[in-house]
């Protein structure tokens, strides 16, 4: 009796998912495919759910969204378990150490982002299967100004955008020429999202 008092009340401090999930999952999905289709435009997202401390409203629907039993996350050091037994009761995650092993790669603020060559860069027969990178910035509306080109783009895609590491641009390059392997990342922060598809060209805007 004991035993079933106290995981009840584990369960009890755990925070809500999505209000409704599969409607609400279905909205944050769709809205992934149209950053990632789009790359460098900026959405806000208007579900709401329980924000873990340490993630923001974006990263949790995209987590709350993307993950499952079949898709490892990697989360860095550091965390605490609040975030992960959020996911695990919400998604059955599995929380993998091993950066080249995660089908999703989440890099909350405050921690470095691994190195992009070291996570999972996909098989030449299965391509599709490289990690996604959910990278939260300190800004989506400020910072130096990106200039975006490339498959789903005309002409080119103006992003600003603060927070991304001193080499982002040249592990971005680098993730270009392993077309057709590489990752594709998701920018959050707060409640907006950005999508960055492996085929995306990143550049500084000229002045």
């Amino acid at each position: 009796m004991a035993a079933a008092t106290s995981n009840c009340a584990a369960g009890a401090a755990i925070l809500p998912g999505f209000a409704n999930a599969p409607a609400d999952t279905q909205i944050v999905f769709r809205l992934l495919l149209d950053a990632l289709a789009r790359p460098g435009r900026v959405h806000e997202l208007d579900v709401q759910s329980g924000v873990p401390a340490g993630l923001s409203q974006a990263m949790t629907a995209t987590l709350l969204t993307l993950i499952d039993v079949d898709a490892p996350l990697w989360l860095p050091r550091g965390m605490g378990t609040g975030v992960e037994q959020f996911l695990r009761f919400h998604c059955s995650s599995r929380i993998t150490p091993k950066l080249d092993l995660a089908a999703f790669v989440a890099v909350p603020a405050g921690h470095a982002l691994p190195a992009i060559a070291e996570c999972d860069l996909g098989d030449p027969a299965y391509p599709d299967r490289s990690a996604t990178l959910i990278i939260e910035v300190e800004s989506l509306q400020g910072g130096p100004p990106l200039r975006l080109t490339g498959p789903g783009i005309k002409d080119e895609q103006i992003l600003r955008v603060r927070g991304l590491p001193s080499d982002f641009l040249a592990q971005w390059r680098a993730n270009n020429q392993r077309f057709p392997l590489g990752v594709d990342a998701i920018l959050t922060h707060g409640s907006l999202l950005c999508g960055l598809p492996r085929t995306c060209r990143i550049g500084l805007q000229e002045s």
